[in-house]
């Protein structure tokens, strides 16, 4: 293959700050292909303008808030035309989003290599979408960046080769290090939303398994109005929309809604907030640089390790979201006790390493093999993955790692 450049399909805003580390990284050998998945310019331009990245190269358009399937299916029939038309060395998708998992789909009809970063997480879930698009990802892809051991391990017992897996951090530790405001500055956001710190909680519901059942979404808002604490609720476009169609203006109104904001805006209130609540995946991974805690909402989670290392509480809306917001916040030694626990995504160096497994896979002199990852620990790490769950679910391992089975 005669092309020096490596395509990076992007086309949600996580994604821009996951790969923008791989981009900076391989300079002008970095090709951004944008899906359009996230439409809105106030969510998704300013996260390019905030990261330093170029226009993307090729600009799919229209495809933002199409049904899932239509969605994917236009993805994959723009994506194919510009792979086929200008084929790079390889394509690297990030994560579990539709634009991931059209981008692998498009690369492995042409011929392309496909990179997985964030490869290997499982929410056991079938009833997830993100959950479908990462077992579609995993057969498709030739090198599999996982981010933890625990990633690795279920990659291994899926049958993926040893030497197409490296375990590489999460990209996550560095974007959050870099894009962390002053303190001068952090406080000025808190200022302009009248909160103190420790004084407040942050939340954040997006997933369609809360926004899409309407007692379940009225429960969540109810649940955090009830809270003696002020609680900043970003408003996702899909999580207003079901406020308005399932007419939840009175609950919503009890919490202070505000517009989406910036990664650094976002990070200045997440540092200083007494609780975050979320649905995020990602967010579960920045609570364990910023060391906040974090509750759950959701389900299950691909993200066991924040769970097990003490930063996250899983819960369902009920009394199991009620039991864990009382708790954590009347824990007055959470800040200590989180503050001396390491981030269990690294330290910082996941871009750097991904480069370099792209390098010396696809880029470099004679195109070497990456290092492969030590299968003999994936027992140890299922062990400790089932019981972290259940401390969190307060139920059995089984039923929490794997619902409806």
């Amino acid at each position: 293959m005669s092309s020096t450049d490596v395509a990076l399909v992007l086309g949600t805003r996580p994604e821009i700050v996951k790969l923008a580390g791989v981009a900076r990284l391989l300079g002008p050998r970095a090709r951004i292909v944008w899906s359009g998945q996230h439409w809105d310019p106030a969510l998704t331009t300013t996260f390019f303008a905030q990261y330093g990245l170029p226009r993307p190269h090729h600009l799919l358009t229209g495809v933002g808030g199409e049904p899932r399937g239509r969605q994917i299916g236009r993805m994959v029939s723009a994506l194919s035309d510009h792979l086929t038309a200008h084929p790079p060395a390889a394509v690297v998708v990030q994560g579990d989003t539709n634009t991931a998992a059209a981008g692998a789909l498009a690369a492995h009809c042409a011929g392309i290599p496909v990179v997985h970063v964030e490869a290997g997480l499982r929410s056991f879930d079938p009833g997830m979408p993100e959950e479908a698009n990462r077992r579609l990802i995993a057969p498709l892809a030739d090198l599999h960046c996982a981010p933890t051991a625990i990633a690795a391990a279920h990659l291994l017992r899926e049958g993926i080769e040893p030497d197409r897996v490296v375990v590489t951090g999460n990209t996550v530790v560095e974007a959050t290090l870099e894009t962390l405001p002053t303190e001068a500055e952090a406080h000025r956001v808190l200022a302009e939303h009248a909160v103190s710190p420790g004084g407040y909680v942050l939340a954040t519901i997006h997933r369609p398994e809360n926004t899409d059942d309407a007692a379940r979404l009225a429960q969540i808002l109810d649940q955090l109005a009830a809270l003696e604490l002020p609680v900043l609720l970003p408003l996702h476009p899909r999580t207003r929309a079901a406020v308005e169609a399932f007419g939840l203006r009175h609950p919503a109104t009890r919490l202070r809604r505000i517009e989406p904001l910036d990664h650094a805006g976002f990070l200045s209130l997440a540092r200083h907030c007494r609780l975050l609540v979320s649905d995020s995946g990602g967010i579960q991974e920045e609570c364990t640089v910023l060391k906040r805690p974090l509750v759950v909402v959701r389900n299950s989670t691909e993200r066991p390790e924040a769970v097990q290392a003490g930063f996250a509480r899983l819960a369902r809306p009920g009394h199991e979201l009620a039991r864990a917001l009382r708790e954590l916040l009347a824990d007055e030694t959470v800040d200590e006790r989180l503050g001396r626990l390491p981030s269990p995504y690294g330290t910082g160096q996941a871009s750097a390493e991904i480069v370099a497994a792209l390098r010396g896979r696809y880029l470099g002199p004679g195109r070497t093999p990456v290092p492969a990852v030590v299968p003999t620990a994936a027992p140890a790490v299922e062990r400790v993955t089932a019981r972290a769950v259940e401390r969190a679910a307060g139920e059995p391992a089984t039923a929490a790692a794997h619902p409806g089975r």
